[in-house]
């Protein structure tokens, strides 16, 4: 089962609120984004995932995972304001691998957090958002993730395997791939049923999540030329309601 491909941002709207969940390929959302904003810096928005930083926080050992974050808020009808640094934060519940901690992690760089691309992802995933689920404020993450695979050490994208995040929305926006096999991203019921998967492969494609209804996960990631470098860059953005504010 391969799950449907969202074709329009109305079959988008109506593939998540159906199903909780909608994939697109990378045309479709780059047209969506250039809806919303303006993408102008996007190859050096791309280029900031070669100066992530090492995970240190993987309870599996793994060095395979790079990362930066930032957080947002958005309030009423102002735009996304970003937030004095501050720790992500999952329980056991959410991440029984790495749950628990308060894990820092290097910030996203300023002209990258704040750039024209970033506005641009964090305005159209809210306008996206509030049309299935209206909130006066929204508390915001953003993750730089870059997993990396090399010969006899797989990448990883969810360690923790199929889950939740804990917040209402997921936007998994792919930025590049290269020199890998698999990454395929899953989609299950509550109760663990498969609803549907699908590949990640060219940069925009995307798979949008509504958090309290599925969970997904991402198969492992090997090099095809193991001399080569070989890496899965994507930009993964989480809305959750501000609590207390309807």
């Amino acid at each position: 089962m391969a799950g449907a491909i969202a074709e329009s941002g109305s079959e988008l709207q109506t593939s998540i609120s159906r199903d909780g969940f909608a994939f697109a390929h990378g045309d479709l959302m780059r047209t969506l984004l250039l809806s919303s904003g303006k993408i102008a810096d996007w190859q050096q928005f791309a280029d900031s995932w070669n100066r992530l930083e090492l995970d240190t926080y993987m309870a599996d050992g793994g060095r395979y995972r790079k990362r930066r974050h930032a957080v947002y808020a958005v309030r009423g009808r102002g735009t996304a304001r970003r937030q004095p640094h501050q720790p992500h934060y999952q329980t056991l519940d959410y991440n029984p691998l790495n749950g628990g901690v308060a894990r820092w992690f290097e910030p996203i760089e300023s002209d990258v957090g704040l750039g024209p691309s970033m506005r641009t992802i964090l305005a159209f995933c809210r306008s996206l958002f509030e049309r299935l689920s209206p909130a006066r404020a929204w508390h915001i993450e953003t993750h730089q993730f870059r997993i990396e695979a090399r010969s006899g050490e797989q990448g990883r994208p969810a360690p923790e395997g199929v889950h939740r995040d804990g917040v209402d929305f997921v936007l998994v926006l792919l930025i590049n791939r290269r020199n890998i096999a698999s990454g395929v991203t899953s989609i299950h019921a509550l109760d663990g049923t498969p609803l549907g998967h699908f590949t990640l492969t060219d940069p925009f494609d995307a798979a949008l999540v509504d958090d309290g209804r599925v969970a997904h996960g991402v198969t492992p990631v090997q090099p095809l030329d193991p001399a080569a470098p070989a890496y899965r860059d994507v930009l993964v953005v989480t809305f959750l309601a501000a609590p207390g504010v309807g």
